[in-house]
């Protein structure tokens, strides 16, 4: 584990974990949990991820949560635990609890009619194997396995395009590794960070950890009570505190966070 933010006392925020009232981790999935993968449907877990987190789970003591710009419903599958964590799905516009009820959040017939002319616009520059995706309150573009030259064609046409349709609808441009997303404001993983925190106590030990630049938001809101961990292969900008790399890393740092309640 590499410290990005010198203030931090990580070695002190770790040996806290076991004395605090409320422990609460959440992570996001693709790239974070799960390598990257052209066919979304085969982004399996790291291994020894998933058991990592059902002992985890099965520990009690913890509150884990899965923050994921996919649908909520379809990381279950994916995750393979008996008993799933909770999940907030789109961005934060889903949210399905361990009892396995789902919540969403309302869209506005004005933002369905938005991502529907999205939709049709995209017909016009969607070519080859780029895959459109419309999800709850949002339509993403994915172009992860295309050649260079294809993915830089779909994507100027798709920012030209999707960036006059959010700026005349009030709708926001999110870039992600491996595409692009026009969505309704009103969610995103910022609101459901700051959800997760506003149910948990003063006296708490949270961490965040995710890879991409959509995790950005939920980086600044968390570091205000815990910390923000970035899972990545290589390094990049962020306002993280602390940099692993996944698999070995991410799995340390799992363990560590059990170990530590363990010892309790």
């Amino acid at each position: 584990m590499i410290v990005i933010t010198p203030s931090l006392n990580l070695h002190g925020f770790l040996k806290r974990i076991p004395l605090v009232r409320e422990r609460v981790l959440m992570l996001d999935y693709d790239g974070t949990l799960a390598p990257f993968q052209v066919r979304r449907e085969r982004a399996l877990p790291y291994p020894g991820v998933a058991a990592a987190l059902k002992e985890l789970l099965d520990g009690g003591g913890t509150r884990v949560v899965i923050v994921s710009g996919r649908r909520a419903e379809e990381l279950v599958p994916l995750l393979g635990l008996e008993r799933p964590p909770e999940i907030w799905g789109c961005h934060g516009w889903e949210r399905l609890l361990s009892t396995g009820d789902i919540r969403k959040q309302p869209l506005s017939a004005s933002d369905a009619a938005a991502l529907d002319e999205a939709v049709r616009a995209a017909g016009d520059f969607v070519l080859g194997a780029a895959r459109i995706e419309r999800k709850t309150a949002s339509i993403a573009l994915h172009w992860r396995g295309l050649p260079v030259l294809h993915i830089a064609r779909v994507r100027k046409q798709a920012e030209v395009i999707w960036s006059a349709l959010a700026e005349r609808d009030g709708m926001e441009l999110l870039r992600f590794d491996g595409g692009i997303e026009l969505c309704a404001r009103g969610c995103n993983k910022q609101h459901a960070v700051k959800a997760v925190l506003s149910e948990t106590g003063p006296d708490s030990a949270i961490a965040y950890l995710g890879d991409d630049v959509t995790d950005e938001d939920a980086f600044s809101v968390v570091k205000a009570r815990g910390i923000g961990v970035l899972v990545r292969p290589e390094y990049r900008e962020t306002g993280a505190d602390v940099w692993i790399r996944p698999p070995h890393g991410l799995l340390s740092f799992i363990k560590h966070w059990r170990v530590q309640r363990e010892f309790a």
